[in-house]
């Protein structure tokens, strides 16, 4: 009998597409629903919007871990000292965001992956893997 193992990938086809502002539009929702959960005083409401924010900060971590592993090569992590502290630093405070309603923790979240996007942007390889590239 054969066994069969599943795999996951961001992308099957190893597309070549990464850009940080996937993370960054699931994190200013994380930011978002936590301010709408403190303006509300609708218990129904409220539990929607924790929902919201902890499936949107589990796809932060996500596309973070995703970025990551598969565009981030060796060089560049000899390159930007310090790399590999800030992507972990991210992805826990997405997970620090998700067990949160203080928005803060949304903006510093935000803050982190404008950091990784600012690495990201000064690399040749995303010229042609990014989707959006900052304005000048």
């Amino acid at each position: 009998m054969r066994q069969v193992t599943v795999a996951h990938a961001h992308c099957d086809l190893f597309c070549g597409v990464y850009d940080p502002a996937q993370a960054k539009i699931e994190a200013m929702s994380v930011m978002k629903a936590a301010q709408k959960y403190h303006e509300s005083d609708d218990p129904v409401f409220r539990d929607r919007a924790i929902f919201i924010k902890e499936e949107r900060a589990e796809l932060v971590k996500h596309h973070l871990m995703v970025l990551w592993v598969d565009f981030f090569t060796p060089e560049h992590r000899k390159e930007f000292e310090g790399l590999d502290d800030l992507f972990w630093r991210a992805i826990h405070q997405a997970g620090v965001a998700k067990k949160s309603v203080d928005p803060a923790d949304g903006e510093k979240l935000i803050e982190l992956i404008d950091e990784i996007s600012d690495i990201f942007w000064q690399t040749e390889k995303a010229k042609g893997a990014g989707v959006y590239p900052p304005a000048n």
